[in-house]
Parts: C-alpha cells; sequence; structure tokens
C-alpha cells in the first residue's frame, strides 16, 4: 500500500486478495486494485466511503488527474474508492495475453463465467469490511457499474448506505435479444440526428464504406471493413460525439500518385476507436452482462440485427440510401478482424452459448428495498433503453430518478459535480 499526492488529493493504491470463486472461498485467488482518494485536508479524518463502480463491461476505473469531474465533489464529504473490476485495469486482467494462461477456450470460457456482476459485488462485500470497520458504504455506479449496483440491492443491501446510478438501470428480466431489439431502433434515431446536423456526411460515408468494401485494407494488423467502419457510430452515444465523429469523416481522404486513396490519419483513428485491445472483456462479456436462466445469449446482436435490414451496408450501397451506423453491439466479426481479439474466438463462442447463467437480479427483494437510490435516467441514451430504465425504477422501492436530457450517457463525465449533487441531493430527500 503506497500513498501519493495529486493537486487537492491524496492517494492510495490498495490491493486485495479475494476468490475467483465465492462458492470455493479456500480456492483460487486473484488480486484486485482500487486507488482511495481522499481531500488533502480530510486524509486524517474519519470519512464515509463511496465506492466507484466504472461503466463497461471491461473497463477499470477511471484515471483522474487531481480534482477532475465528479471526484472533486465526491472527496469533498466522502473517502472514495475507485475500483478496477476483476480483470480490468490492475485487477488481474484478462486478456489475449494472459487468458492462455487458462488452459484452452473451454477453461478461459469456464474462467470468465465468474466475471459478471453477481461476482464483481462479492468482492465489494469482501473488500467493505477491511475499509470501514463493517459500515455500510455508498456505492456510484456509471452504466454497466449502475448494473452491478441494482445486483448488489438484490444481493446484499446490507452492506449499502446509498445507492447513487447513472444511466445504468438494467432491465430486471430482458433476454439480450430484447436488449438489442430496443436497441437498432434508438441507434438508427441517434444516426438521423447526426445527418440531419450534418448532411454532407451522408455521401461522405457511402464513399468511406464503398472504399473499404472494395479495398479492404490493414492497420497494424486490424482489417478495416464496412461493418467496422459502421461500428464507429458508438461514438454518437456521447454528449459531442456526433461532432467528433464529423471530423473523422472530413479526414477520410487524401490524393496521392495512385490517386485518391484513405488516409493513414482516418486509417489508424478508425483502428484505434475499434480496438479492443485496452478493454477486450467488453467484447467477450458484452452480451453475458444480460444472460440469466438457460438460454444462451447466441450473439444476440448479429442475429437481431437481421431484422433491421436498413442497416446492412451492402444493402444501402446497392441503393441511394444512406449507410447508418451501428455502436454499442458486439458481433462474430469483431474476432476476426480485431488482433486483439482474434485469438479469443473459440472463448466468445463458447460464452455466446453458455446455458447456466444464474440470475442476477431479486424483483422481490427489490420491490422491499430499504437503501436510498437515486438514478439519473438520460431520456436520449443510445446505449441503455429509456423504457427499461424506467420500467427497473418502478420496480424498486423508494428509488428516486432524475429524467434529463440535458445529458447524453456520460453525463457523470460531462456534468461532473452537478450530476453527483442531483443524486445525493434525491437520496437525501433535499430536492
Amino acid at each position: 500500500m503506497s500513498s501519493y499526492r495529486q493537486p487537492g488529493v491524496v492517494l492510495t493504491d490498495r490491493h486485495f486478495t479475494v476468490p475467483l470463486d465465492h462458492t470455493d472461498p479456500g480456492g483460487e485467488q486473484i488480486e484486485l486494485f482500487g486507488r482511495e482518494a481522499v481531500a488533502r485536508g480530510k486524509a486524517d479524518e474519519e470519512l464515509p466511503w463511496l465506492v466507484y463502480l466504472e461503466g463497461g463491461p471491461g473497463f477499470g476505473a477511471r484515471r483522474f488527474v487531481g480534482t477532475e469531474a465528479w471526484l472533486g465533489r465526491a472527496v469533498e464529504e466522502f473517502r472514495v474508492l475507485l475500483l478496477d473490476q476483476r480483470g480490468t485495469g490492475l485487477s488481474t486482467p484478462a486478456n489475449r495475453q494472459t487468458l492462455p494462461l487458462r488452459g484452452g477456450p473451454r477453461e478461459q470460457a469456464d474462467y470468465l463465467a465468474h466475471f459478471r456482476s453477481d461476482n464483481i459485488v462479492r468482492d465489494c462485500e469482501l473488500i467493505r469490511p477491511q475499509l470501514t470497520g463493517g459500515a455500510p458504504w455508498t456505492v456510484l455506479g456509471q452504466s454497466f457499474g449502475g448494473f452491478c449496483a441494482v445486483r448488489y440491492l438484490s444481493a446484499a443491501p446490507e452492506g449499502l448506505k446509498a445507492v447513487l446510478i447513472t444511466g445504468g438501470l438494467p432491465s430486471l428480466d430482458a433476454h439480450a435479444d430484447d436488449v438489442y431489439r430496443a436497441a437498432y431502433p434508438r441507434i438508427e434515431r441517434k444516426v438521423a440526428a447526426h445527418y440531419a446536423r450534418y448532411p454532407q456526411d451522408v455521401e461522405r460515408v457511402r464513399e468511406i464504406a464503398a472504399y473499404l468494401a472494395e479495398h479492404r485494407p490493414e492497420s497494424a494488423g486490424h482489417r478495416l471493413t464496412p461493418e467496422g467502419f459502421q461500428s464507429l457510430g458508438i461514438m454518437l452515444g456521447s454528449g459531442n460525439g456526433s461532432h467528433q465523429l464529423h471530423y473523422l469523416l472530413e479526414s477520410a481522404f487524401v490524393r496521392t500518385p495512385l490517386g485518391i486513396e484513405l488516409s493513414d490519419t482516418f486509417q489508424e483513428a478508425m483502428r484505434t476507436a475499434n480496438s479492443f485491445a485496452g478493454h477486450p472483456l467488453y467484447a467477450l462479456m458484452h452480451e453475458a452482462i444480460y444472460g440469466q436462466g438457460k438460454q444462451p445469449t447466441d450473439w444476440a446482436a448479429e442475429r437481431v440485427r437481421a431484422e433491421f435490414p436498413q442497416f446492412d451496408v451492402a444493402t444501402a450501397l446497392a441503393g441511394d440510401g444512406p449507410v447508418l451506423f451501428t455502436g454499442e453491439t458486439i458481433h462474430p466479426w469483431h474476432f476476426e478482424v480485431d488482433p486483439a481479439l482474434r485469438p479469443l474466438r473459440e472463448t466468445a463462442e463458447l460464452l455466446a452459448s453458455r446455458t447456466d447463467w444464474p440470475e442476477l437480479y431479486d424483483p422481490e427483494r427489490l420491490s422491499a428495498n430499504q437503501v436510498p437510490v437515486a438514478a439519473a435516467v438520460y431520456h436520449d441514451d443510445m446505449y441503455v433503453d429509456t423504457e427499461h430504465a424506467l420500467r427497473t425504477a418502478a420496480s424498486i422501492r423508494g428509488l428516486r430518478t432524475w429524467v434529463t436530457n440535458e445529458f447524453e450517457h456520460d453525463g457523470l463525465r460531462a456534468g461532473g459535480p452537478q450530476v453527483l449533487d442531483r443524486l445525493l441531493a434525491l437520496v437525501r430527500d433535499d430536492v
């Protein structure tokens, strides 16, 4: 354990040991990493704890510098633990380099089956007494972190003083098919809004997609395909994503001695945006987070996409309609084009076919909830369905919602102190 300072905060790096399988506490152990942050003037005070659960799945906790964004507001009254969930960041990372230590694809898939919200919550409950002396703490869950928070309310509410959720209320019973059946129309609306803002992008996108379909270039081992290009639509779910996408598109082509070609600038930007090297669990576990019961997820986003033929790039190019972007969907081809995922294709197939996912949520317990809960629901959220979120909100006793279109899914990052202030006021009945 080591401590050091940044502007306005004292940081302490903490390491914890937890079972891989919590039903076998004496079995294999894995290491978790969390970074404690406390205001410099309060480092020696007894403060309540807040644990932050990042979105994803597959992302480690954000690395703040000093009192950036919402952290500055949080350390005014909390000692904050920025937890890298198992398999992410510095918490026994799971990726193409480390997973072969488990054995072959079957062993890897069995290992990763322990990396969902149920075990993330069990990890938190082992860590909490070590930090708080047994006192309950406040959870702040962003996106998938909110899914974990709802699991926490279902499984271990005694460990919670309050729950704050931003863009992360999951459906309690929707299959992955239902999730993506609701997602594609939302994505289409975001694409329509982008093209209305930047009509010049309609033809530019067609030109790029046609070039990729004909040439299939590679960038640092990453195959650049029309479908991969479409997936840049994931940018449309953030506050300034439409503008950033437009700027990316305008750099697509350059004139060379051989004629017009896709620029190195664009190819590198597309490769970077499409690479899962830094967060492979996002691709491996993205549909698994919805798995409950005996029905496999079975590449739900790919199968459901067939119900929305307007997203087929070849059909769009054969006609005169716009090429639609996608986003927030994982497909089998991701494991063919991305060198960070290619060795894990069979592992992904085994996870997609798995039929023994434990139930994640307890509707009866949630309906009797006594923990103060507040949730920011972003009305135009591209990543989490608003109707599903509000249905879940109504199922959790006492949950107070703040429904807003002031922010997109990244509201906690963009709105920072304002969003956290609002949620804290809601759980304290100050509004």
